[in-house]
């Protein structure tokens, strides 16, 4: 992974040539590259830098490329929209885009540090990208570019202040689980009161999904639109149904049936089912094999429904929740208490064997039946 500089660059022009020298370094060595900063198009619009490619047939291609020192993900709409009008103007100007030798223009993005969510959104895009620590991504239909490198995964040079905020912890996954389970528009108090978390860390947290893009909020104003499913799949990289809490292993000698049977029959054990078991309700994709519940006493659950501890080959898996969001919004069905499946998708991501393909189908039936889950 290449080292970013000691000091980081300042300017705009310096995070510009830095990330730009990296691209170059990692050019193959038979292309030829031209770089003009500071071009002028037409009366306000300007593009920081042109980076004019000639494969060794000399076939062109042409980066334009806009530079920041900060870039967040909710920034991009509007600096692509910026882009998109650039380049458009300067088809329409051969003398700046080189009387058609130019070749295809293509959108990129320098920044002094891109947040892993803001490369994954410019992916998304489809627009090129670099940043000064080394994370970069140039892909060129025509002539055949494809470069790709990887640098810091936290920005090196933020300075001591607040947390930039994160998906660890409680306060994130009821911040997150509220999200996914009410439709916007939604206030933050409203939020506060749905998912239980204090005010000011549910204000943190707000803010701190708005400058990813997982959610879009109306200046001091509602949130109008959350990007449930890319946030739930986040929330899977620091969340997990055996990583996050402590688990037990158990076998019901007489098979899953049986359990969920015992599980129907008892009123003293609070529980949640989750995993492979839970998704057949909503989207069925095969029989499951292991049996995921989440309970307040696993010594206890376990005695009162038959299991037996085992080291390995179990079918059932019994959590001890660290905390209670995971039984918000559990509903009843066919007798079992079904933990909500936004719960039980991000459980899914993180299990074993088939899981996250499961976890793929559900999330699948959660995107065409929204109505059916989310309040």
């Amino acid at each position: 992974m290449p080292e970013p500089t000691t000091r980081p660059p300042e300017r705009e022009v310096d995070v510009l040539r830095g990330g730009l020298a990296l691209f170059r370094a990692r050019l193959p060595r038979s292309w030829e590259t031209t770089i003009e900063e500071d071009v002028r198009v037409e009366g306000s619009l300007r593009a920081d830098a042109m980076v004019r490619l000639r494969n060794p047939e000399g076939a062109p291609a042409t980066l334009v490329v806009e530079a920041k020192r900060f870039v967040e993900a909710r920034d991009l709409p509007r600096i692509l929209e910026q882009l998109s009008r650039l380049i458009e103007q300067m088809q329409t100007q051969t003398g700046v885009a080189g009387r058609g030798q130019a070749g295809p223009l293509l959108p990129m993005i320098v920044a002094r540090y891109l947040s892993p969510r803001t490369r994954e959104r410019l992916e998304d895009l489809g627009t090129n990208y670099a940043d000064a620590t080394g994370n970069l991504q140039v892909i060129v239909d025509r002539p055949a570019l494809f470069l790709r490198d990887v640098g810091a995964q936290r920005d090196p040079w933020r300075g001591p202040g607040r947390p930039r905020g994160s998906f660890k912890g409680p306060v994130a996954a009821r911040v997150v689980r509220a999200l996914a389970d009410f439709r916007p528009p939604m206030t933050v108090p409203e939020l506060v009161e749905r998912s239980g978390a204090s005010t000011g860390a549910t204000y943190r947290m707000v803010e701190f999904l708005e400058r990813e893009a997982y959610i879009e909020r109306e200046p001091r104003g509602p949130i109008t639109r959350v990007d449930w499913r890319r946030m739930l799949e986040r929330w899977s990289e620091d969340y997990g149904f055996v990583a996050s809490n402590p688990t037990s292993s158990f076998l019901q000698p007489r098979g899953l049936p049986v359990l969920l049977d015992a599980l129907r029959s008892i009123s003293d054990v609070r529980y949640a089912v989750t995993g492979s078991v839970a998704a057949e309700y909503f989207a069925r994709y095969a029989a499951a094999r292991l049996a995921m519940v989440y309970v307040d006493d696993p010594d206890r659950a376990a005695d009162k429904l038959g299991l037996r501890p085992v080291d390995g080959a179990a079918n059932v898996l019994l959590a001890a929740p660290k905390d209670n969001f995971v039984y918000e919004r559990a509903r009843v069905i066919d007798g079992l208490i079904i933990a909500a499946p936004s719960q039980v998708a991000v459980d899914l991501l993180t299990s074993p064997g088939r899981g996250p393909s499961e976890a793929v189908a559900l999330l699948e039936w959660m995107k065409a039946n929204e109505r059916a889950w989310r309040g």
